[in-house]
């Protein structure tokens, strides 16, 4: 089973509450954020191990558990695999901003390319375009290669659940998806994992306070 957490990281931007999650944090996280320029990018550095370690705690979790991060803007995201399986798992949320159809033709597929372009509305077109990103940024994410990985050598169709329906040779393994909301935070998020259970809640209860 792989569940998945968000988590609010405003509270990290005081000074006070910051260092008391900074101070908890292993020395090769410490860098990380020491080494980014801006507060939010250090509170979303700091927030989003601080949200994998009160998971670990409130399930009681090996560190050997697989996991992924993400975070934007004012949230970060965790997905973890909580049965002890050797499964990848992949994670992302975006906040929902301004369409780049730019993007979308440099970076999607063409039959998702054309799905943004064949909602009939800028709100539905955007709404698409969102979805894609945290779809494709999560398969990416599982299988380890990240943006090494092109965005179009791989193409997903949109649904409940959404399915791949091309995806690169060297990983033949069936991946599921899940896709989150939650009301009054304008966020797409998603994950994936080879792992075909996946909550289908996004967990809001750990805060960093």
């Amino acid at each position: 089973m792989v569940r998945a957490w968000i988590a609010d990281i405003r509270p990290l931007c005081e000074e006070e509450c910051y260092r008391k999650y900074y101070e908890q944090l292993p020395d090769f996280r410490k860098k990380k954020a020491d080494a980014l320029r801006s507060a939010q990018g250090r509170a979303q550095s700091v927030g989003v191990w601080s949200l994998l370690e009160k998971i670990r705690a409130e399930e009681c979790l090996p560190e050997s558990s697989a996991y992924n991060l993400s975070h934007s803007g004012d949230y970060v995201m965790c997905a973890v695999e909580l049965d002890g399986k050797k499964e990848q798992v992949g994670c992302d949320l975006e906040r929902i901003g301004r369409l780049r159809l730019d993007l979308a033709e440099h970076f999607f597929c063409r039959e998702e390319y054309e799905a943004v372009l064949g909602r009939e509305t800028e709100e539905g077109r955007t709404d698409c375009f969102f979805r894609y990103w945290v779809l494709k940024e999560s398969f990416i994410k599982a299988t380890g290669r990240g943006m090494a990985l092109p965005l179009n050598s791989f193409c997903v169709r949109l649904g409940e659940p959404p399915v791949l329906i091309r995806q690169p040779e060297e990983y033949p393994d069936r991946y599921y998806y899940r896709e989150f909301s939650v009301q009054d935070i304008p966020y797409k998020m998603a994950v994936c994992s080879t792992d075909k259970e996946i909550d289908s809640k996004i967990h809001t209860g750990l805060r960093l306070l």
